[in-house]
């Protein structure tokens, strides 16, 4: 696709979308091998989307939260049903205007719009209300995030910036891990409480996802493989299998009886390489699960207003 901004599935098939202005929202439906199936067409005119998210019941939410040149005072959340009916939701920022290009829903429906930040950290904001179709409510600030400088490479930026933009989000289909992605890396965060904003007030698990012209997409299936994709036609799905599990958090120990005298045990040696090799799998996961499934072969070019 070659504006590909926000991808989702449901495990069957692919939902895509542009952040290109053609002054309707379409929503791809592609199956795994990546071709077109239908098209969800619904009857608003988007000024620049950036991400898609769906809950549970099938429900997609398209975030037109894009805004390169700080000029909207409002921003929009799309909410498309499978049919194609579609509720608008004006949403306004509390401390000026913000370009954004993340967006997550928590197990409970509420929306929240994680920004790009060239300085400093990723804003995270949510409606003080609920959401009404004729009027704009506001938003208010819950989080922030900061992501360090990596040596991945990747991105259109071809700089520190890269790995720190913040360009898409994604939650697993039961809630219990995020993701916030940048041109270069993906950040699994582990929801154990349902609690977005103390979830990513913790440490990510980071997993690189290198070589990507410009990422801008990420999903989960439900299985809890990773998905990312980048702008540009012919550009691949990238599969992180097991992705999810790597974010969840450790089972509780037990105390395990010391053995009996007659019993060997390990060698120093050997319990330090046992200790290593389960410390380094998720590294060794997150490199040997980096697969391509797929390509994306959506020929659309559209015209980018923003």
């Amino acid at each position: 696709m070659q504006e590909l901004s926000g991808l989702t599935s449901d495990g069957k098939q692919f939902f895509a979308v542009s952040d290109s202005d053609n002054g309707t929202l379409r929503i791809q439906v592609m199956g795994r091998d990546c071709v077109i199936k239908r098209t969800i067409t619904a009857p608003v005119d988007p000024f620049d989307v950036e991400d898609l998210a769906m809950t549970p019941d099938g429900t997609l939410w398209a975030s037109d939260t894009g805004d390169n040149n700080k000029s909207r005072s409002t921003v929009a959340l799309h909410k498309v049903s499978p049919s194609g009916a579609v509720e608008r939701f004006r949403v306004t920022y509390p401390d000026g205007k913000h370009d954004a290009e993340a967006l997550l829903i928590d197990k409970a429906g509420i929306p929240y719009i994680i920004t790009k930040e060239p300085i400093g950290s990723a804003l995270v904001y949510r409606p003080t209300a609920p959401l009404q179709t004729d009027i704009s409510v506001p938003l208010e600030q819950v989080a922030r995030v900061t992501l360090s400088t990596t040596d991945t490479p990747g991105g259109p930026l071809e700089g520190t910036l890269d790995s720190r933009l913040v360009t898409g989000a994604a939650s697993t289909a039961d809630g219990s891990v995020i993701a916030l992605r940048t041109y270069t890396d993906a950040y699994l965060f582990p929801v154990p409480d349902g609690d977005l904003v103390k979830a990513l007030a913790g440490d990510p698990v980071r997993v690189p996802l290198p070589n990507e012209p410009q990422g801008e997409a990420i999903a989960f299936d439900p299985d809890g493989t990773l998905l990312s994709a980048s702008e540009g036609v012919g550009t691949p799905i990238r599969a992180v299998a097991g992705a999810a599990a790597l974010a969840q958090p450790p089972a509780p120990t037990t105390t395990t009886p010391p053995p009996a005298a007659d019993q060997p045990q390990a060698s120093p040696q050997e319990s330090s390489n046992r200790a290593s090799s389960w410390q380094n799998w998720p590294l060794a996961l997150t490199l040997g699960g980096l697969v391509l499934v797929a390509a994306l072969v959506i020929g659309l070019r559209f015209r980018r207003r923003a």
